[in-house]
């Protein structure tokens, strides 16, 4: 056991949310991706991936480009600067706290 309490307070509860930690892992390994691909990879229903999307989107954290592939309605969906920025944070938070769990 640790030594010491792991201050988890100062986590971005934004993305600590589970569904939106896996957007966000996700898009991190992608340039773009687009949201039939996110629904698939997220395993998350349109409503619930449009939702947390909304979410992330509001903050900062993704950017949202709705456009159009010949006549298909095409959602493209990116991390800003800011939301690479935010999720590395986490990462890195997450890894310091099983560090500590272990030691």
């Amino acid at each position: 056991m640790a030594n010491e309490a792991v201050d988890f307070s100062n986590v971005d509860r934004l993305v600590h949310e589970p569904s939106r930690a896996v957007i966000l892992s996700v898009l991190a390994a992608v340039e773009s991706a687009d949201f039939v691909y996110l629904k698939r990879e997220t395993g998350l229903t349109s409503g619930n991936l449009s939702t947390h999307l909304s979410k992330l989107e509001a903050a900062g954290y993704v950017d949202i480009e709705k456009t159009y592939r010949g006549r298909m309605p095409l959602t493209l969906c990116r991390l800003t600067p800011e939301g690479r920025l935010a999720f590395e944070n986490y990462r890195l938070q997450l890894m310091e706290f099983v560090r500590n769990t272990r030691e």
